[in-house]
């Protein structure tokens, strides 16, 4: 049976994947000191928490037992010492899947969830969404974000990902104060080994006995970020609605294997309202209030103007320029392609003759 679970909650853009990947990565250093990084792999957590998300609530239909969560559940009760689990979509879930969750594991449960500010978290999740397929311009999300209207998709979705007082107050009611921790992402400047050391405090390791040298999850520039909203509004306005095509092909092979390489080419996009440092503000005064245990510090999360500029200062000609490189990229993967199809059809024939 499992003696601690640590359970990783997010919020979105606060360091997740540099955390998943340091965990990914030293699968074999945690289990030196009894710690398992849950699951074969790190998408076994992914599929479990879907799974979890679409089912087992009011009006689902119930858990299959031998389901993606249920199964990761038995591994986890199974598993002696401390077992980790690091998904960024559990943090919006209601009480109802949070008391679930408890229930669950068997083990003493650790509920850590990560922020970081308000103002870099607003450009971050804009960039992201392009990248998800949203075709909501810069300031059409920014205006979104502002009215905490729960009826718009954008604001729901933001504010249900980065509310961090009311991700906090309902996690911490469920599980209790005693087995929930805020952790701050440092502000920009910080040594890049420092939300390691900090989570590393929370699972009691020496954070230097492990390797940092991860895979970076690297944003992407303005101009390519305006390319792609431009091409999400064709393939709206087309009816194309396929995400598992969509994140596989723009997402991840042009996206995040390509054109994130022009980062240091392109403008950064740039935040500096006052309305976003005031929301701040008070977003980490409700946090003071409610008393959480913390790692790191609260002024972390007061925003601080980001470096960068407005889309409409973005030239047409670096838009040409993003746009051009991403279609020679899906050209060389096109033909990449081909060329494999062509070789595997040349070895079937080979073979019937």
């Amino acid at each position: 049976m499992a003696d601690r679970v640590v359970l990783h909650i997010g919020s979105m853009k606060s360091g997740t994947s540099f955390i998943q990947n340091v965990l990914g990565n030293n699968r074999e250093a945690l289990a030196q000191h009894g710690i398992s990084f849950a699951g074969e792999r790190w998408r076994d957590q992914v599929t479990a928490v879907q799974d979890l998300i679409a089912h087992g609530g009011p009006r689902q239909e119930p858990l299959d037992p031998a389901g993606p969560w249920l199964r990761l559940v038995d591994e986890i009760n199974a598993t002696p010492g401390t077992s980790v689990v690091s998904m960024e979509f559990l943090a919006p879930r209601v009480t109802a899947k949070i008391e679930l969750v408890r229930d669950a594991l068997e083990g003493d449960l650790q509920v850590v969830l990560t922020g970081r500010d308000l103002a870099r978290n607003i450009a971050a999740m804009w960039l992201e969404s392009v990248q998800n397929g949203s075709a909501v311009d810069w300031d059409a999300y920014l205006a979104a974000v502002r009215s905490e209207d729960r009826s718009q998709p954008v604001a729901r979705n933001f504010w249900n990902h980065q509310g961090l007082a009311e991700i906090a107050r309902r996690w911490a009611d469920a599980v209790g104060e005693d087995h929930f921790t805020l952790m701050t992402v440092p502000q920009k400047g910080a040594p890049s080994s420092l939300l390691w050391e900090r989570f590393a405090q929370v699972l009691h390791l020496d954070p230097q006995a492990f390797a940092l040298d991860v895979r970076a999850n690297p944003s992407i520039g303005l101009a390519t970020a305006m390319t792609l909203q431009h091409l999400n509004a064709l393939l709206e306005a087309d009816g194309f609605t396929d995400d598992k095509y969509y994140d596989l092909l723009v997402k991840h092979l042009l996206t995040k294997r390509g054109l994130v390489a022009r980062q240091g080419q392109e403008p950064r996009l740039g935040l500096d309202e006052r309305w976003v440092m005031k929301r701040g503000a008070a977003e980490v005064a409700a946090l003071r209030k409610q008393g959480h245990r913390v790692v790191g510090d609260l002024d972390e999360l007061l925003p601080k103007p980001v470096p960068g500029v407005h889309p409409s200062q973005v030239s047409t000609q670096q838009q040409l320029e993003a746009a051009m490189e991403g279609l020679s990229r899906m050209v060389q993967i096109g033909v990449e392609r081909e060329g494999r199809h062509r070789r595997r059809i040349a070895r079937l024939r080979k073979g019937n003759r």
